[in-house]
């Protein structure tokens, strides 16, 4: 087990122009942050900008049998992190990310498996991180996270992920 302070090992960066498989970076992902294996995650997949996980609700019920927000919210701002961290790998960089501002809006109780999407706030966000990355050796993008419940919209949230410069 590690250690308090000890990083894990990254995933080496897919070949150039590249991608990564989803189920090795979801196996990765569990092995960094231990609590990745409790969260239900059955898919990752990406459609252009947008990255999707498909998610049981049964490790995320609270007292009342509907969706603990606790948990929720730490899913989207874990989704955000595995967005950017998945965009860098693609442009072959392996940086880190940390989470700078993050918030939810709870629109309806979760009450059966749903699906989380994340994609950027703004349609031009990726390029000016590439831009920034570029000039400045660090950057910040702004991500939406959305949980749907069948067609149900039960949270909406956002947050602005800080990719460090290079060590």
């Amino acid at each position: 087990m590690r250690g308090v302070g000890v990083p894990h090992p990254r995933l080496p960066l897919p070949s150039p122009g590249g991608e990564d498989d989803p189920a090795e970076f979801l196996t990765w992902l569990g092995e960094a942050i231990p609590m990745v294996a409790h969260l239900g995650i059955r898919e990752m997949r990406r459609d252009g900008a947008r990255l999707t996980w498909e998610l049981a609700l049964t490790p995320s019920l609270n007292d009342k049998g509907t969706g603990f927000g606790g948990a929720l919210a730490a899913q989207t701002t874990l989704l955000g992190w595995c967005w950017t961290t998945l965009w860098l790998r693609r442009h072959g960089l392996s940086r880190d990310v940390v989470v700078a501002e993050a918030t939810q809006r709870f629109l309806a109780p979760v009450t059966g498996d749903y699906r989380l999407e994340c994609l950027p706030e703004d349609e031009a966000g990726p390029e000016r991180l590439n831009t920034r990355l570029a000039d400045k050796g660090r950057g910040r993008i702004a991500l939406v996270q959305r949980l749907w419940c069948g067609d149900t919209l039960c949270l909406e949230a956002r947050g602005d992920y800080a990719v460090l410069p290079a060590t």
